[in-house]
């Protein structure tokens, strides 16, 4: 997993998701308005795979996690 300057399309395409633009627009529009207090790793529309790979990056404070973080901001 280690990769540098990972983009929002590689970390798409490491959680299994389309990773072209307009997929990756359209999760973000369908999963917007995540909910402040739940952190994005625990956000109910991750497989349980896609939820490790995302809390394993954050705590490693890896590559991913600028990314996963502008993520995240998308999401709320």
């Amino acid at each position: 997993m280690n990769m540098a300057n990972p983009s929002l399309n590689d970390l798409f395409n490491q959680l299994g998701l389309q990773d072209d633009t307009a997929s990756i627009n359209q999760f973000i529009d369908t999963h917007r308005g995540l909910d402040s207090r739940t952190r994005l790793e625990d956000a109910p529309f991750w497989s349980p795979a896609q939820a490790n790979l995302l809390r394993g990056a954050l705590q490693e404070d890896a590559e991913w996690a600028e990314v996963i973080d502008q993520l995240n901001c998308r999401l709320r």
